[in-house]
């Protein structure tokens, strides 16, 4: 019998695919699903970007290209990065991947190891969790509280470091819960960091989807620039979910580490879809602009109407595209909920556990979906909910 590396059992996943394939099998039944599972625009990729792609095919751009990015991409990234966030950044300090989870397989891969503790938030992205465990170090969650805005527990955060403490991973504004973290905590945070010389990997893929107040990277604070890997890719902005173009932000030494784990792994990522990524950076932006003002309207109408409903309570997501109501009220496990919510109402949603421990009594609703199937799902929703109140 052929055995596998015990690392292997450390590996999690992620739910929200696997929601998506049970609802899609019961679709095929015949089974009518409302989705509100995963997590990615409901919008087409903008025609000049598609257009950049087809006609970068036509020009010869299918080989192999350098392996930390092609040039023009990584200076227009460069660009966009130190306009946004207030800070000079070179084409070399630039690396670009297919996706952007290869940045956090490369952070924990390159600055992680046995004996060492990571600090990230939970609930949030489950691929931290996992990568964290696999490397062979410590995960240190922080609890993400309502009662908090669903940024880090500072108190928490504090008593939680230690000298084992290798890197912190941020997510703002964040998933599932679509919170932000406040100026305030971020200059805490930023001052244990420079006074430990801790790195800090700041997922900011959902930058250009923050709602209220003005985004804040915690690299543009004194002294994080050489501390911090910036996170961030094109599949939520831009709604390129399906072309995998991502990419970190980073001193040279990182980005020298990044590109031998790149070589090891991917080689490089498509050229043809770098340049698509070209276009979105250089192009118009009023595509991406009118679906972020879409994803705010329809915002206010699924916080409404959850707050409408007798058991449920919502707050309003500063960022992203997803609610995080709490249905504590309902006095059963939020896995058992989101599971009765495809299976009676067929309302695919996630568990608030699928993103960690701290999100029990919780549901994720990503509300990237049209203003008729989130009315369609809040009256299915009022009609399940009051059949499970106790």
């Amino acid at each position: 019998m052929m055995t596998y590396a015990q690392r292997m059992d450390r590996l999690g996943t992620e739910t929200a695919f696997e929601v998506l394939a049970r609802a899609k099998a019961l679709e095929a039944e015949g089974r009518a699903i409302l989705h509100f599972e995963i997590g990615e625009p409901d919008f087409d990729t903008p025609v000049h970007i598609k257009e950049a792609a087809i006609q970068a095919l036509h020009e010869g751009y299918t080989h192999y290209g350098p392996t930390p990015g092609l040039p023009v991409l990584r200076q227009a990234i460069a660009e966009v990065v130190s306009t946004s966030r207030g800070i000079p950044v070179s084409p070399q300090e630039v690396i670009v991947t297919p996706g952007a989870k290869p940045i956090m397989f490369f952070t924990l891969l390159a600055y992680a190891q046995a004996g060492d503790e990571v600090i990230y938030p939970n609930p949030s992205f489950p691929i931290y969790e996992s990568m964290i465990n696999f490397v062979g170090a410590t995960p240190v969650p922080i609890p993400l509280l309502e009662a908090n805005g669903f940024s880090f527990d500072m108190e928490r955060f504090e008593a939680s470091l230690s000298p084992r403490t290798k890197l912190i991973i941020l997510n703002s504004p964040g998933n599932p819960t679509g919170g932000i973290i406040p100026a305030p905590h971020l200059h805490r945070i930023a001052a244990v960091a420079r006074e430990r010389n801790i790195r800090v990997l700041s997922d900011e893929i959902y930058g250009g989807m923050q709602y209220e107040g003005t985004p804040a990277s915690i690299a543009s604070l004194p002294g994080m620039q050489d501390l911090t890997i910036i996170l961030d890719g094109f599949s939520k902005l831009y709604a390129m979910t399906g072309w995998r173009l991502g990419y970190a932000v980073a001193n040279r030494t990182v980005i020298e580490h990044f590109t031998k784990l790149m070589a090891n792994s991917a080689s490089c990522t498509a050229s043809f879809v770098q340049i698509a990524g070209v276009a979105a950076l250089r192009g118009p932006q009023e595509t991406s602009q009118r679906m972020v003002a879409e994803f705010r309207r329809r915002r206010e109408i699924i916080v409404k109407g959850m707050n409408a409903i007798h058991g449920l309570r919502c707050a309003t997501p500063p960022g992203a595209f997803y609610v995080f109501p709490n249905i504590q009220a309902l006095h059963r496990s939020s896995a058992a909920v989101a599971a009765r919510l495809l299976d009676e109402a067929g309302i695919a949603c996630l568990a608030g556990t699928a993103f960690g421990s701290y999100g029990e009594g919780y549901l994720r609703f990503s509300y990237a979906s049209s203003e008729e199937n989130i009315r369609n799902m809040l009256e299915k929703l009022n009609k399940f909910v009051v059949h499970m109140l106790p």
